[in-house]
């Protein structure tokens, strides 16, 4: 039995949906209510509360693996506090093995914004269990979403990157690779710094003319941008996300998903 701690989140759910067809899976959730669609599906929900150790102990419990995904807190010490419950909780319950949603770089920089994700990597491997490490990009989807249509309806895209690479991935796709991380034991024991295939905002523009046949001309913006994006859209520009490996091919066992896919699934009509 697998168990996916946060499966109320966005990447949980997905992780669910994958693995539920392939096995014994359950959501821990601090909020059970919050997962009825979940529940409805077929899936065993069990109350499991990052800031609650005797919850984490108790839905861990029969798991012979988990899936640490990590905690939203930007409190670098609470966070890492978190983590170390459900690691403790793995331990307390002879989990067989568990694996973490870490973030790129953390294994080399164990400050700033990696500072939890380096803390908690060094936790995991001194905790005695089996362990396999995903290291994430930046989303895709926080990127390329529906959002867009007002690019395309204004026909200028704004590109506060410098015309630099990003090497974003799916949220869709990390969670196929985390599901099949999670059912192949060939897994364990690797450390995989996940990337997308590279891209521009001058390839987007081009993308959104092509997928939606209205030209969309790209305009290089000098200013950061405003809001949350400036920081991402930031790093871009400082060249931090154009890293590229192969490891999420290989966990996946196919391309992830490219540019042109990404954009044709924001612009698809809503259900």
């Amino acid at each position: 039995m697998i168990v996916v701690c946060a499966a109320s989140g966005a990447l949980g759910r997905l992780v669910v949906r994958e693995l539920r067809v392939r096995g014994p899976v359950v959501a821990a959730v601090r909020d059970p209510g919050r997962v009825a669609d979940v529940a409805a599906a077929g899936v065993e929900v069990r109350h499991g509360d990052y800031d609650d150790p005797a919850s984490l102990r108790s839905a861990l419990r029969g798991a012979d693996k988990v899936l640490l995904i990590s905690s939203p807190e930007l409190d670098t010490g609470r966070r890492i506090q978190q983590h170390r419950a459900v690691i403790d909780a793995a331990v307390a319950n002879g989990v067989r093995a568990i694996a973490y949603t870490s973030f790129l770089g953390a294994d080399r920089d164990g400050g700033g914004m990696n500072a939890a994700h380096h803390e908690t990597e060094r936790a995991i491997a001194g905790s005695g269990l089996a362990w396999t490490i995903l290291r994430h990009p930046f989303y895709t989807d926080a990127f390329v979403n529906a959002g867009l249509r007002n690019a395309v309806d204004d026909g200028v895209l704004d590109d506060h990157t410098g015309g630099r690479g990003l090497n974003t991935a799916l949220r869709a796709d990390l969670a196929a690779a985390a599901a099949n991380a999670l059912t192949d034991d060939t897994h364990l024991g690797q450390a995989y710094d996940l990337t997308g295939p590279l891209w521009t905002y001058p390839r987007l523009a081009a993308e959104l003319s092509e997928v939606t046949g209205r030209p969309v001309v790209h305009r290089d913006v000098t200013a950061p941008a405003p809001g949350p994006m400036g920081f991402l859209l930031g790093l871009a520009r400082a060249g931090a996300l154009e890293r590229q490996t192969d490891d999420l091919h290989r966990v996946l066992g196919r391309p992830p998903a490219t540019l042109r896919q990404a954009v044709e699934r924001a612009l698809r009509p809503p259900a």
